[in-house]
């Protein structure tokens, strides 16, 4: 079975209904997870997706904020969530397919503006996040599994446009980039973006701040996937769909997309 799979935070799937649209009739993929749904699931626009071939989804929402969604053309069997850190949030949501992978959507909290967690709540939360994933997985270690969603961290010095002038801004700390390969390292997770794409510059998210962020290019890797051992040998086919970032009322991150042969 081969199966294409992409992952995007959308910033809100009701404003952004129209390049959800855009990009499931124009690429395709069997499944969409998102992120920053924003959006109780009763009033996601599942009827537009329907007609495009979207029979199937499972999420979690909530209004105004977070909110994770699977959508897929393949049957896919709602298998759960987590409240990591007992924040309350919509954050994570699996599905299983019917070949027996099970696909794992997260958005995790983006942390603040300061790395700082006696000042700053927020990113106390996300490194709590981060550890209680990391726990999950060594007690719980995944197999035939996907991983994927907007992570809000750039680990590698080329997941960021400026490694030395952003190691203290959140989201490529030394201190987030521990979390972040402590919780790979529970899973055994594998990096199939970076398995795919091993060199370069490489980006997800560029800043609404950015008077024009294509020329900028000020951008992060935020947006990730992952596979188990199991299966890592049958992703491939990576890419960023950058053109995404400048599409009408456009998300600030582009979708990531992978293939599966399996």
């Amino acid at each position: 079975m081969s199966f294409s799979l992409a992952t995007w935070n959308i910033n809100s799937v009701r404003l952004r209904e129209p390049i959800v649209c855009k990009l499931l009739a124009e690429e395709g993929p069997d499944v969409l997870c998102l992120q920053e749904c924003k959006s109780p699931v009763e009033k996601i626009p599942t009827a537009a997706f329907q007609e495009l071939g979207y029979h199937h989804m499972i999420a979690r929402g909530q209004k105004g904020y977070n909110g994770v969604a699977i959508l897929s053309k393949l049957p896919i069997e709602d298998v759960g969530d987590r409240d990591f850190a007992a924040l309350g949030h919509a954050r994570h949501v699996a599905g299983r397919l019917e070949n027996g992978v099970t696909i794992h959507n997260f958005y995790v909290p983006a942390g603040g503006d300061v790395p700082d967690r006696a000042v700053n709540e927020k990113f106390g939360q996300k490194l709590d996040y981060l550890t209680e994933m990391r726990d999950w997985f060594h007690a719980e270690r995944p197999e035939k599994s996907i991983l994927v969603g907007d992570l809000n961290i750039a680990p590698r010095e080329d997941d960021v446009w400026n490694h030395k002038q952003l190691l203290k801004v959140v989201s490529h700390t030394p201190i987030e980039v521990e979390h972040f390969n402590e919780v790979m390292d529970a899973g055994h997770w594998s990096d199939v973006t970076r398995a795919d794409i091993p060199e370069g510059l490489l980006y997800s998210w560029w800043s609404y701040r950015a008077r024009d962020w294509d020329v900028a290019d000020k951008g992060r890797r935020l947006d990730h996937v992952w596979a188990t051992p199991d299966i890592r040998n049958a992703a491939h086919s990576s890419r960023v769909l950058r053109d995404a970032r400048g599409w009408e009322k456009p998300s600030d991150h582009a979708p990531v997309f992978a293939h599966f042969d399996l």
